[in-house]
């Protein structure tokens, strides 16, 4: 079958690789359908892996696989094989898949934080398989019927799940005023969320084409350029003076976390999305201590929030398609893909692969 193989810093290949057996018990086989472009890609594209990534000569502790490996971790497909033991999903399904694959016996995992089992391995991160390939084997645990969602739209859900469980960690409600700071495709997620739940929200952006795209969308009611335009000011006006109920970094950077905590009520809520590339430097007297706000960090997902994204895309209460910036094949990866998002990444939301040809 053909694969889009990641073989080290900026080295990717579409080959042709042996297709997966009879899944073992309690495990699927999927044709896949489509795979999205992620930011943990571009950093294994141009850094050479992330911490779970394997190398040619260390594998990865949890698979036992070296590099090679297949990428993808943002994947939709239908199941076409039942592994022994499974009557949780049948043949012929639609699923999203969660990436994740949680040891089950640690703390996070007995505390019900399986989102970041000291254990866990991905697929497209860890080996075992990745959703640019033609088909591959998962635990059924991990497949979420899509129903009637179209397959390119469920290859969403697991970004979309990111900003899901961020929004449920938040607290964030209807009648909320909501600052998001970032507009990538996290930050333009978890606006939309917020809209959808009935929030007023604000969206701190310098890029114009990501703060058009969420207003176009109408996934947040006003898009401010924090260089160019007064943020405090717009807060203010439409909080009487109080302050956002709730802020969201979806930047990762020191100047938009001081700013958005700049601007969030007393006893309001700061959440952390974004893995900033360098340690925060807070001043928790100012910030945290004469605020008396709260805040919270947030790592991928759960089996919930996956339910819940589904839900709300399948309610039509959120529509993903504007989304979408492009759906390329395999053999344009590099070129129509990665070059986009590293090089031009303010022109480019979402960047959707199809794994295979139905």
């Amino acid at each position: 079958m053909r694969a889009v193989m990641f073989h080290g810093k900026e080295d990717l290949r579409v080959e042709e690789i042996d297709e997966p057996g009879t899944p073992q018990p309690g495990w699927v086989k999927l044709k896949l359908a489509w795979g999205g472009i992620c930011g943990s890609d571009l950093h294994m594209y141009t850094e050479g892996g992330l911490a779970s990534t394997p190398t040619k000569d260390t594998p990865n502790k949890q698979t036992g696989e070296y590099l090679p490996i297949v990428l993808g971790h943002e994947f939709s497909g239908t199941v076409v094989e039942l592994g022994e033991g499974v009557d949780s999903v049948t043949v012929g399904t639609n699923v999203a898949v969660r990436d994740n694959v949680a040891c089950g016996e640690c703390a996070a995992c007995r505390s019900g934080k399986s989102n970041i089992c000291r254990n866990q391995w991905g697929f497209g991160l860890s080996g075992r398989g990745g959703g640019l390939s033609e088909y591959i084997n998962v635990p059924a645990a991990n497949v979420h019927d899509v129903k009637d969602m179209p397959l390119d739209h469920a290859a969403m859900i697991e970004p979309l799940s990111v900003a899901t469980h961020a929004v449920r960690l938040s607290g964030a409600k209807a009648g909320d005023v909501a600052v998001v700071g970032g507009a990538g495709p996290v930050g333009l997620f978890v606006a939309a969320i917020l809209k959808a739940k009935g929030a007023t929200v604000i969206v701190s952006e310098p890029a114009q084409v990501r703060r058009e795209k969420a207003l176009s969308a109408s996934h947040a009611d006003f898009g401010v350029n924090p260089i160019e335009e007064d943020l405090d000011a717009l807060v203010a006006e439409q909080t009487d003076g109080l302050g956002a109920d709730v802020v969201f970094d979806c930047a990762g950077a020191g100047p938009v976390v001081h700013q958005l905590i700049k601007n969030v009520r007393p006893g309001g809520h700061i959440q952390l999305i974004a893995l900033p590339s360098r340690a925060l430097e807070l001043n928790t007297t100012a910030e945290l201590h004469y605020t008396e706000a709260t805040v919270s960090g947030t790592m991928a997902y759960l089996a919930e929030d996956f339910e819940d994204s589904i839900a709300m895309i399948n309610s039509g209460k959120l529509d993903v398609e504007p989304f979408v910036t492009a759906r390329i094949q395999p053999e344009q990866i590099v070129e129509q893909g990665f070059e986009t998002l590293i090089h031009h990444p303010e022109t480019a939301i979402k960047i959707l692969v199809q794994s295979s040809v139905n």
